[in-house]
């Protein structure tokens, strides 16, 4: 038991400064003593308000309050936490890696044309290219036909020029 206790405080001390700030003033519920109740247990600045990363709302003016972290902020702790292996440790925001997976499968890419059976309109020569190449493939086939007649009709006689 002391082992483990003794590693969960090397972990805690090798993180980041601003981390470990942030995890002491915002203990998730996961790190708090066997026993502890997370409603009873709380930091002063977790009574203030429970998550840091979401807007509150004053209980009696009813006017919202900007979250206490901005989302550059919340941004640059959970790339913090990432690189240090602690991501679930944080209370919940839309940077979380998972909430963003969850978010672009939810809306997809948002870009017209690449869902199930669209195409993106793309410029007209890009739309035309697969048109103009086959046929211009079948008149390469046609062309040795049309120089037989060529030579028999003569350059006099040709009716067949391109308009």
């Amino acid at each position: 038991m002391a082992a483990t206790v003794k590693q969960h405080v090397q972990l805690a001390l090798s993180l980041p400064p601003r981390l470990r700030t942030f995890l002491a003033r915002y203990p998730p519920a996961s790190i708090l003593p066997t026993g502890a109740d997370p409603e009873t247990h709380k930091t002063p600045y977790q009574e203030e308000s429970p998550n840091p990363f979401m807007p509150t709302k004053h209980p009696i003016t009813g006017k919202w309050h900007n979250p206490k972290y901005s989302l550059r902020r919340q941004a640059e702790l959970v790339k913090l936490a990432q690189e240090h292996g602690v991501e679930e440790l944080l209370p919940f925001t839309r940077k979380l890696n998972e909430e963003k997976l969850r978010k672009r499968v939810e809306l997809g890419l948002r870009v017209k044309g690449t869902g199930v059976g669209e195409k993106v309109k793309g410029h007209k020569h890009e739309r035309t290219l697969v048109a103009k190449m086959e046929k211009r493939r079948e008149a390469m086939l046609a062309m040795p036909d049309l120089i037989r007649e060529w030579k028999k009709v003569g350059k006099r006689n040709w009716t067949k020029f391109p308009k």
